[in-house]
């Protein structure tokens, strides 16, 4: 049976990270890989979550199941982190899922169940899960412009063209805040119009929303998403714990469903129970009690707040680093845009022959794209890679 197997084609971002662990210059940099790092070039457990989880394991009294949709104090927290009080509590479904990428799964599964005709829309670009999943589970998909190669920012007018050919009952990916892999992401008034099109064409919406806090702050970041939450009857939203939280091995995700009314509340609800036993049974419990514990704790939370926001200021600065570096280098404007971007990537638009000489010549590692993880910038270093990539260029 086994030898029926055929290869699959590898990760681009994993197979990176080997090729980066087996580069023995010691003056390489990692620019590829999607996780929050530190002056020191680590990935720290945060002070709040070191302090939640010695008081879990002093309290904890027993390891049994939780529940098929998991803890649902998580959930309830994390709902109002995300959408606060735009709309009445009866109308959500949620359910705790094994990271970001788990209730992505969850919701997905939940579309072909309720409607497996339907065409499942992404960002050109987008993570390159998002196509993968879609495509594993054999769902029909459709992709939309999203980023303008030209100016950096986003093709809105192509993006609603293509959205034009969007159908009743078909589900429309949107990042909620800091897109992914490009940086770039859409004016409030860009929401309103999607919500516009999406509403008169029927669409559902489906919110991946990985990294608030990490953009402009944990309201401003949600304020969209709760912007559309109040206009349309229903929505599908996947958010992670891993940014904003650090849990990245923890995988703590919530899928959360915005219902039109209460029967279809209650089906979603037993929906997404079983979707939960026949995937993976009973969510993982410990990164998500962390969670609860923090949000719920007025002291763990304010400290937690104060770290995000920590991160999230270190990366604008490094975002305006990097931009007035290569603005010295070149003695143009061209990568303004970098300071102009939100979250922990950007784009820089350079050709992938240019990323692999950065890559041969100067042990600088950028995904093939040239998406470049903010956080992983050299505080002190930014004016000698801004000569390296202005170096590189064929």
């Amino acid at each position: 049976m086994l030898k029926n197997l055929t290869p699959q084609p590898p990760d681009k971002i994993i197979e990176m990270i080997g090729l980066f662990r087996a580069d023995t210059r010691t003056d390489k940099l990692d620019l590829g890989v999607g996780v929050y790092k530190d002056d020191a070039g680590k990935t720290p457990v945060m002070r709040c979550v070191k302090a939640a989880e010695a008081r879990l394991v002093a309290e904890q009294d027993s390891k049994s199941y939780v529940g098929l949709l998991g803890d649902l104090g998580f959930v309830d927290l994390m709902r109002d982190l995300v959408l606060g009080d735009t709309v009445s509590a009866n109308r959500v479904v949620g359910a705790q899922a094994p990271g970001g990428t788990g209730a992505i799964h969850q919701l997905l599964e939940l579309v072909k169940l309720a409607h497996p005709n339907a065409t499942v829309w992404y960002s050109d670009p987008t993570w390159p899960n998002h196509p993968a999943m879609v495509k594993h589970m054999q769902m029909k998909a459709a992709t939309y412009r999203y980023f303008d190669t030209q100016t950096r920012g986003v093709d809105f007018d192509g993006m609603m063209g293509d959205l034009a050919g969007v159908a009743a009952d078909d589900v429309v990916i949107l990042h909620g805040c800091c897109h992914n892999p490009t940086g770039a992401n859409l004016s409030a008034d860009q929401w309103e119009q999607v919500t516009d099109l999406l509403q008169a064409k029927g669409a559902t919406p489906f919110i991946d929303f990985a990294y608030q806090g990490f953009g402009d702050g944990l309201e401003q970041d949600a304020a969209a998403v709760r912007q559309m939450a109040a206009r349309v009857p229903q929505m599908l939203l996947a958010a992670s714990c891993s940014k904003n939280f650090g849990l990245y091995r923890d995988r703590v995700g919530m899928a959360l469903v915005l219902t039109p009314d209460a029967e279809t509340h209650g089906l979603t609800k037993g929906a997404l129970a079983s979707l939960n036993r026949l995937n993976f049974s009973f969510p993982p419990d410990h990164g998500a009690k962390v969670v609860q514990m923090i949000l719920s704790d007025p002291e763990l939370r304010a400290d937690w707040q104060a770290e995000l926001e920590e991160m999230r200021l270190r990366m604008l600065d490094l975002r305006t680093g990097l931009a007035e570096a290569l603005r010295r280098e070149t003695n143009s404007d061209d990568f303004d845009f970098v300071a102009h971007h939100r979250g922990m990537f950007s784009r820089l638009g350079l050709p992938g022959e240019q990323v692999q000489a950065l890559r041969d010549d100067s042990g600088i590692y950028m995904v093939g794209d040239s998406r470049i993880n903010v956080a992983g910038l050299p505080a002190t270093g930014m004016d000698a890679l801004a000569k390296a990539i202005v170096a590189s260029r064929p």
